[in-house]
């Protein structure tokens, strides 16, 4: 028989659910207290003198919210989790764990462009960090760039414009000669396509608004670790900037998580029907999708990744700014939008606003399409692509 502990699927329907304690519900209800009460004072005023699994207050923890944390840490092969109100306060989170001022980090250059800013914008200003940005494609990018204060290497792997990845074994062993930390958003791949701590990673982030939760209802944020001393600090900074998830949100990230399998899985074969009928059309000059056997880095992929979802990117061989915007504009089931995971399918042009020379530098063209496949079913997706082609005259 499987091990709840251990098998995805049983982590994500039944780990946490406890029914002896919530009388025999199905699902664990929502605690949507902001504090718990002791039985005596002393327990109060000391931690060691309190019941197992207790609980303070709202900022520090929840019951709901520590159900999704262990859901998340046992799908990512971690020790510990913790949950966020957003995806950068999680992400922002692992950085101050891990760097102080002055400290060096290393970043894949198309990493969530959120998260650059904030490194760019606030913590070498203001911290007087640095940072060398690398395409990451090859080890020596990496290795050329360590300095003697780099504390952290920022891994996405694959990146959500170009989508190429990162060697993460290779990543990793170099990093712990160095003593160095390594971070990765694994919103892309999820749990149940990529096992980033089993490859040597120190930190797992998730924007819980993508595959985790799914319908498109909640921002959130996850970090796993097994890495005892930055569960510690990261929890301090969660406790003192307030950073938790609410109750509410926690819950439907459960919710979500229980579908989680199925649901990737479905994105998967969607996405992967309309980026093989996207490389076979003649209108269209690339497809940037980590499921097609055509990716430059196909081996790799294979070896660290057991599937790809929903989101992808392609670019035209021949059509205009205009016909590029009206075929953006005439696409019926693809709805415009900035986020990605969730059960609806969507489209934007990333580089539309910028120049050529700035696209070249992200590896694409101006041009560049991405879209995420919801689940409408891959025959509608392809038919609401073709007709945005012809009414763009592409």
């Amino acid at each position: 028989m499987a091990d709840y502990k251990k098998d995805d699927q049983l982590i994500a329907t039944h780990l946490g659910d406890e029914y002896e304690k919530y009388l025999g519900s199905i699902i664990p209800p929502i605690f949507m207290n902001s504090l718990h009460v002791f039985d005596n004072i002393e327990e109060y005023n000391d931690k060691t003198k309190r019941k197992p699994d207790s609980y303070f207050y709202g900022r520090v923890s929840n019951p709901t919210t520590h159900i999704v944390e262990r859901k998340v840490a046992a799908m990512e092969h971690a020790e510990y989790g913790l949950a966020f109100a957003s995806g950068m306060a999680a992400a922002t989170t692992a950085l101050m764990s891990v760097c102080k001022a002055g400290s060096h980090i290393i970043c894949v250059k198309n990493a969530y462009g959120v998260l650059t800013g904030y490194i760019d914008n606030y913590c070498v200003p203001e911290l007087g960090m640095s940072v060398t940005y690398v395409n990451g494609e090859n080890l020596e990018e990496f290795e050329k760039a360590i300095q003697p204060n780099t504390d952290l290497i920022i891994l996405e792997s694959p990146v959500s414009l170009v989508f190429t990845v990162q060697d993460i074994r290779g990543v990793t062993a170099l990093a712990k000669k160095h003593n160095i930390k390594t971070y990765i958003d694994n919103s892309y791949c999820t749990p149940i396509f990529q096992k980033p701590l089993d490859m040597g990673v120190d930190i797992v982030m998730h924007t819980a608004s993508k595959y985790l939760g799914g319908h498109s209802d909640i921002i959130g944020g996850m970090l796993a670790t097994s890495d005892e001393a930055i569960f510690k600090k990261a929890s301090m900074l969660r406790e003192m900037l307030g950073g938790i998830i609410g109750p509410m949100e926690a819950w439907l990230v459960m919710r979500g998580i229980r579908t989680l399998d199925v649901r990737v899985r479905r994105h998967a074969k969607i996405a992967l029907e309309v980026a093989t009928w996207l490389e076979q059309n003649e209108k269209v000059g690339k497809v940037y999708y980590p499921g097609l056997a055509s990716h430059p880095q196909h081996e790799l992929i294979a070896s660290q990744q057991s599937g790809s979802t929903g989101l992808m990117s392609f670019e035209f061989k021949d059509a205009s700014r205009e016909q590029v915007c009206k075929f953006v504009n005439e696409l019926k089931i693809f709805k415009i939008g900035v986020s990605w995971g969730g059960f609806e399918s969507l489209v934007c042009t990333p580089m539309y606003p910028s120049t050529p020379e700035h696209a070249a530098e992200a590896g694409c063209g101006w041009g560049i399409v991405r879209i995420h496949c919801g689940l409408e079913g891959a025959a509608n997706l392809i038919a609401d692509l073709k007709q945005a082609m012809e009414a763009a005259g592409i």
